[in-house]
């Protein structure tokens, strides 16, 4: 399965400790094509339906749903966690995430 920056895959987090996001859910891939061809890892953030509107928290729509993207919490996993593809962020949503990831890391 070719796996590329900013699909949108379901992926088993279990198990988890603490307030990490837990389940199988819905997460946004944020590591580079580079990467995630070469490296058994990939880096991604995951997906709720259940969020306030929090600066690192970002509203998307996906299977006709409200969500939101929990920039707070990335984590890098493993592949093998990865059940299947769901689809890809469009491209405005591709620009706010990757606003929210300079505000939130870099600026």
């Amino acid at each position: 399965m070719e796996l590329n920056q900013y699909q949108i895959v379901l992926v088993n987090l279990d198990p988890t400790i603490g307030s990490e996001n837990k389940k199988t859910r819905p997460c946004v891939i944020i590591s580079p094509d580079e990467m995630n061809k070469y490296l058994r890892t990939i880096v991604l953030v995951p997906m709720t339906t259940k969020s306030r509107k929090y600066p690192t928290r970002m509203e998307v729509k996906h299977d006709r749903k409200t969500g939101w993207i929990v920039i707070d919490q990335i984590r890098t996993i493993d592949k093998q966690r990865i059940i299947k593809i769901l689809g890809r962020l469009s491209n405005p949503e591709i620009k706010e995430l990757k606003s929210v990831l300079k505000e939130t890391f870099i600026d």
